[in-house]
């Protein structure tokens, strides 16, 4: 059955009611007819067609319609995905599967990266922990809020300014915070520590997933977070055996709840991004995250860093790594919504748990650093893990978010959602077609 048909058999049941219920009762019969054919006027409502097209109406009327074809084709589209009949390896068989796994080992080498940048300024002296990041804020301002500016306008970015704008500057403050304590705590806390209590960042985003998203999560998915966290107990075993991580810091309690702080703030700002780029297109939330963490992170820079800048090393070296920082870091805040989109701010902090992997191979060239030979043991078991988390799902995997609506309705139409997947399904079947101005990033 046609799309177009289902809507023509609404109309008639819908006509059948209002008379049986008489929603027209004091008007003749002719009246009550010329009434309902006002639905059959151009403009109103159109008889049985082959296609639904998704256009950007001018009028509201326009947008309306617009809205609830897309609607009925999203519904359709998603019927048709999860009627397929699925086995518990369905979605391993995917390839959003493999381009989300890619994805969080690319991120989880993103972090090892900047830590390597960040370690050799240490090196030369240049220990300005906020100062280095409000460069990273400043890039994604020059990218996504000119980009954002260029595609809404003035008027229209400074509505949602105004509308949504305290809900990012929460979400950058939280962003902001997270770097900053987490950096503090490795001051006070040895590393053994800190990478313990930055499992707590895992626990808040299955939390709050699950109270405020209403997300429930099923028992391999459990049983993957946890193998993966049995992974990186490994690798903090290995450290420990060897004597690499950090002897006792300077303050250890204060150390720990700087971590601690900071892992609830980092937890918190996934959840909220992720439900943020699920409604809304990503550039734009990039740009609100560039706009208000380089305010944010500027302030606290200007308190904090005044007199480690005045005594930092200045050289061409240094001047390098803080550009390697930045635009690696640029990258990883790029990058990691596909992943929010496609999985889920849980699997993207799993996937962040071969960080110390590979941190490892990258140390070993870089600084002399040997292996132990529980690491390749810890790797492999982290990334099973994460191919567990997906074992019994559906082949749409963790991209239809439950807070959007049976339909997704309430989510935008970007790359890596379900509600565009089910569109090119509909498109596929000659249910829907897009123009050029539909396509949400």
């Amino acid at each position: 059955m046609r799309l177009s048909d289902v809507v023509t058999i609404r109309f008639v049941q819908t006509l059948r009611s209002n008379f049986d219920r008489g929603s027209y009762r004091g008007y003749s019969q002719l009246q009550q007819f010329e009434m309902a054919d006002e639905y059959r006027k151009p403009g109103q409502f159109q008889g049985p067609t082959t296609t639904v097209e998704v256009t950007g109406g001018s009028t509201n009327e326009d947008s309306l319609s617009d809205e609830h074809a897309t609607n009925e084709a999203v519904s359709h589209g998603l019927q048709q995905i999860e009627a397929k009949k699925v086995h518990w390896y369905s979605y391993l068989a995917t390839t959003d599967f493999w381009i989300v796994l890619l994805l969080g080992q690319v991120l989880a080498l993103c972090i090892t990266a900047t830590n390597t940048f960040s370690t050799f300024l240490v090196n030369y002296g240049t220990s300005i922990p906020a100062f280095q990041t409000v460069f990273m804020y400043i890039l994604l301002s020059l990218i996504y809020l000119t980009y954002t500016l260029y595609t809404y306008g003035l008027k229209k970015y400074g509505k949602i300014l105004l509308k949504d704008g305290w809900k990012y500057f929460i979400l950058s403050f939280l962003d902001v915070e997270g770097n900053y304590f987490t950096v503090l705590a490795y001051r006070y806390t040895n590393l053994l520590s800190a990478q313990l209590i930055n499992f707590w960042a895992i626990v808040v985003v299955v939390i709050i997933s699950f109270l405020l998203l209403r997300v429930r999560y099923k028992i391999f998915q459990i049983i993957g977070i946890l193998v993966c966290c049995g992974g990186m107990g490994i690798l903090l075993a290995s450290d420990h055996i060897q004597g690499t991580n950090g002897g006792s810091g300077e303050d250890m309690v204060k150390g720990d709840l700087f971590a601690l702080l900071g892992a609830t703030c980092y937890g918190l700002t996934n959840v909220f991004e992720e439900w943020y780029v699920s409604k809304r297109p990503m550039y734009e939330v990039l740009s609100f995250m560039g706009l208000f963490g380089m305010m944010i992170n500027g302030v606290q820079a200007a308190i904090f860093d005044r007199e480690s800048f005045q005594q930092a090393t200045w050289n061409g070296e240094v001047i390098g790594y803080l550009v390697g920082y930045t635009l690696v870091l640029a990258f990883f805040y790029s990058v990691v919504p596909f992943i929010f989109r496609i999985a889920s701010a849980a699997f993207y902090n799993v996937s962040l748990l071969t960080g110390n992997f590979w941190g490892t191979i990258i140390g070993i060239h870089v600084f002399g650093y040997t292996i132990h030979f529980m690491y390749p043991i810890a790797f492999v078991c982290i990334i099973v893990g994460l191919a567990v988390y997906f074992v019994a799902g559906s082949v749409l995997g963790e991209s239809k978010k439950p807070w959007l609506g049976d339909n997704q309705e309430d989510g935008v139409a970007g790359f890596g959602t379900a509600k565009l997947k089910a569109l090119n399904t509909a498109r596929k079947q000659g249910l829907a077609q897009t123009s050029s101005a539909e396509n949400a990033v």
